[in-house]
């Protein structure tokens, strides 16, 4: 079986096997293709190395945006019928903002916004915060033409806090200082 299939060469594509082919620019895709992005940046921080309960964190957010790309690759039929529940629910928010409590609890309390980038690890959580705050985004431009669930777009802010907070806490790990951002100076 070879990899590509040329079915998509024309720019349409099938979200799961048997469905109706569908423009590869449409919100859906989007939005699906967005987590795949979260999911892979998360992925490339993961390579940098880091601590074992930021490496069990990101592990767990990894599956979790598999759960909701698989929900929204699968469309209620008309518009109308409920989606496949796979998604992260409530108590899956409720889990993310307590890891994001329990390691912003270990941080100093803002006082400015600050200038992405410090170790390596940092800079990769960054990006992939950057990156989900895109994915939230088409989420949302999603949701505008279709129902989703309220948790998930509760879940992909989540994320990007939860993001935030373990790039801070890997430079405080390795004692790099965060670089706050002035603004233009008068």
């Amino acid at each position: 079986m070879r990899i590509y299939s040329r079915r998509g060469d024309r720019g349409k594509t099938r979200l799961r096997p048997g469905a109706k082919q569908i423009s590869k620019a449409s919100a859906v895709v989007r939005a699906v293709g967005s987590l795949d992005e979260v999911c892979s940046a998360i992925g490339f921080a993961l390579a940098a190395g880091g601590p074992a309960d930021t490496a069990e964190a990101l592990k767990k957010v990894q599956g979790l945006l598999f759960e909701l790309g698989a929900e929204l690759a699968h469309p209620p039929a008309g518009g109308r019928a409920p989606r496949v529940r796979t998604a992260p629910a409530g108590r899956q928010v409720q889990e993310i903002e307590g890891m994001i409590d329990s390691f912003d609890a270990q941080l100093e309390p803002l006082r400015r916004f600050i200038l992405p980038g410090g170790s390596e690890l940092a800079s990769r959580l960054h990006l992939a915060r950057a990156i989900c705050r895109r994915a939230e985004r088409d989420a949302v431009a999603l949701a505008e033409e279709e129902e989703l669930p309220p948790e998930a777009l509760a879940f992909m802010n989540r994320i990007s806090d939860l993001l935030f907070v373990l790039a801070r806490l890997a430079n405080k790990r390795l004692a790099i200082p965060e670089e706050e951002w002035h603004g233009e100076e008068k």
